[in-house]
């Protein structure tokens, strides 16, 4: 058997239809693994699974019912990548509680819900992979993202703590937390920040979403079946 073999293995990849999330479907698939990508809009995601050879499921994060149709639709699953997520960036003082909310709702409590949906199949099933996609601002803070921050903060801490949960059914719980990648979110950052950013960057350059899928595929196979409860910081060493 190669090593990461991911045969018989099916994955489910939120936000999966571009960026981080896109490239995690396609490392998993290259693994070997039957892969669904979710996505918030229909043709989006059909589009991309089209493109990839895969299942799309279609959910809005922001709307009730969207966890049961995700779960209907995907069937069991072995493997879930947590990586949907969403900003509402602003300083603290003129952030709405909508805006905290709505971050709260779709980077924590949804995650919470399809987790809590699909873990019963792997732990009946003596194996799974569950794998939060937080980020280094998580650790380092950030000016205007609050909401953001305590969100991926505290998935962070839920992974921590179910890992130990799991960990005897053969469930593992896991996280990676990326740095700057170069993604559709990141492309609207002015240059001159960009700039900025590196200069923080010991490897002097933004990171590739691939960078982050092959992290992902790693946590996902059989050679990670003994980490539990960590989190793998992809971040060119701007966080060490």
């Amino acid at each position: 058997m190669a090593f990461g073999d991911l045969s018989g293995m099916r994955a489910l990849v939120t936000g999966g239809s571009r960026g981080i999330g896109r490239a995690t479907a396609e490392m998993l698939k290259a693994h070997g693994a039957e892969v669904v990508i979710h996505g918030s809009s229909d043709e989006t995601v059909q589009k991309a699974a089209a493109e990839l050879g895969m299942q799309g499921v279609a959910a809005n994060l922001l709307e009730d019912g969207c966890v049961e149709k995700i779960v209907a639709e995907a069937g069991h699953i072995d493997i879930l990548v947590n990586n949907a997520g969403i900003t509402r960036d602003a300083l603290f003082v003129r952030q709405g509680e909508q805006q905290w909310d709505d971050v709260m709702l779709v980077n924590v409590s949804r995650v919470v819900a399809l987790t809590r949906a699909v873990l019963p199949g792997m732990m009946g099933k003596g194996h799974g992979r569950v794998i939060n996609m937080t980020s280094v601002v998580a650790h380092m803070g950030n000016v205007g993202q609050t909401n953001y921050i305590a969100a991926k903060s505290a998935l962070g801490g839920f992974t921590k703590a179910l890992a130990k949960e799991t960990a005897r059914k053969g469930v593992t719980v896991n996280a990676v937390a990326p740095g700057f990648i170069n993604t559709d979110m990141t492309a609207v950052i002015p240059d001159n920040l960009k700039e900025a950013f590196v200069k923080q960057i010991p490897a002097q350059r933004f990171g590739e979403a691939r960078e982050i899928a092959a992290a992902v595929a790693f946590l996902a196979s059989k050679e990670a079946a003994y980490i539990t409860g960590s989190t793998v910081h992809v971040n060119g060493g701007m966080y060490v």
